[in-house]
């Protein structure tokens, strides 16, 4: 075993494999491939559903949230985007990165790290806000995840057809254009809810009477990424022409909002990660 945890290691074994047949299909157009590799994340799926809801049972009564339970929730809304992509979209390529990330992000699980678990103190309205905080900030992540993957694709493929290098990746991502448009709407609705999950967190402090905790790095951090955010989408609603910089806004936002999850050491704001 990897881990300990014989359902973290069955899906792992199982999501690898899965990307394994989704990689054979993107490079060789093997359609056997991608009916393997579709069942077998199905299969992932139904098993990081039934670890959450296992989650939810044994939680109802203590709440509280470790960074591997986190990482799994994460992990299963990037799986359940990832379909909702396939069946909508058809963006073979995008499908597949949405799952490298999705896997990469459980995989994380398997790193050793004090065991910090976010303890949701009985602040009464408090509380249920720092709930709502957590809920709304984990969805924005994943929706957010997707802008920067629709992002770190149009960097590339600009480039490549700058310098003239087509090559037959190239050939099974979709236009420019297509990926600017859906990167913008990812970020209308990612960064709504980045912006949502911000508030309720202020407001959750601030009832309990502990504002300097808004100077914490972690919240600081949050705060810059969504401003990055609202940045991006002001420049692209007034000028769509320029995706380059636009999708390097949208890089940098990310790339923010990443560094404060994983600032858990200097955080003293609710120890999530």
């Amino acid at each position: 075993m990897i881990t300990q945890d014989w359902l973290t290691d069955a899906v792992l074994y199982i999501y690898a494999l899965s990307l394994l047949f989704f990689v054979s299909d993107a490079a060789s157009g093997n359609r056997s491939a991608k009916k393997v590799g579709t069942g077998l994340l199905v299969f992932v799926w139904i098993l990081q559903g039934v670890f959450l809801l296992a989650l939810l049972f044994d939680r109802l009564s203590v709440p509280s949230l470790t960074l591997k339970d986190y990482l799994f929730f994460v992990s299963w809304l990037l799986v359940s985007a990832s379909f909702i992509l396939n069946r909508l979209l058809r963006a073979e390529l995008l499908v597949l990165l949405v799952n490298v990330v999705g896997f990469a992000v459980l995989a994380l699980n398997l790193i050793e790290l004090p065991k910090q678990n976010a303890r949701l103190e009985p602040w009464e309205v408090a509380r249920r806000l720092l709930i709502v905080h957590v809920s709304l900030i984990t969805i924005a992540f994943a929706v957010l995840t997707i802008a920067a993957i629709l992002g770190v694709m149009y960097l590339f493929l600009h480039q490549r057809l700058k310098a003239k290098k087509w090559t037959h990746v190239m050939s099974r991502m979709p236009s420019l254009e297509w990926i600017d448009q859906y990167a913008y709407r990812a970020g209308l609705i990612g960064v709504p809810l980045l912006l949502l999950s911000l508030s309720t967190g202020t407001v959750a402090l601030l009832l309990d009477a502990s504002p300097a905790k808004l100077l914490d790095e972690k919240v600081l951090l949050s705060f810059a990424a969504g401003a990055l955010y609202v940045v991006y989408l002001i420049r692209r609603m007034a000028s769509p022409d320029n995706g380059t910089k636009l999708a390097m806004w949208n890089l940098l936002g990310y790339a923010l909002l990443v560094t404060g999850f994983f600032a858990s050491s200097l955080s003293s704001f609710h120890q999530l990660l």
